[in-house]
Parts: structure tokens; sequence; C-alpha cells
């Protein structure tokens, strides 16, 4: 396994977590899923 640094595991973490129970939001996890939806979403035509 690689080493990461401090701030490249803090950043996988944020990616990986919803914030669930909080009344904010995670911007690193809303950039990373911010198109997810609308790719998973089948009414949406491809290109």
């Amino acid at each position: 396994m690689t080493q990461q640094t401090k701030k490249q595991a803090e950043h996988r973490g944020d990616a990986l977590n919803q914030n669930k129970g909080t009344s904010g939001t995670n911007k690193t996890n809303a950039k990373v899923h911010g198109n997810r939806g609308k790719q998973l979403n089948p009414n949406q035509k491809a290109r």
C-alpha cells in the first residue's frame, strides 16, 4: 500500500463521508458525487 499524506487521507475520508445527521454539507463529497445522480437517472438521454 502506498503512503498517503495526512491531507490526502483527509480528502479521501471527506469524499466518502456524507455527513449524515448534520445540518451542513460536505463540499468534497458533493463534488465527488455531484453528477452521479444525473448519470444514474433513467430519464436522461444519452449523448
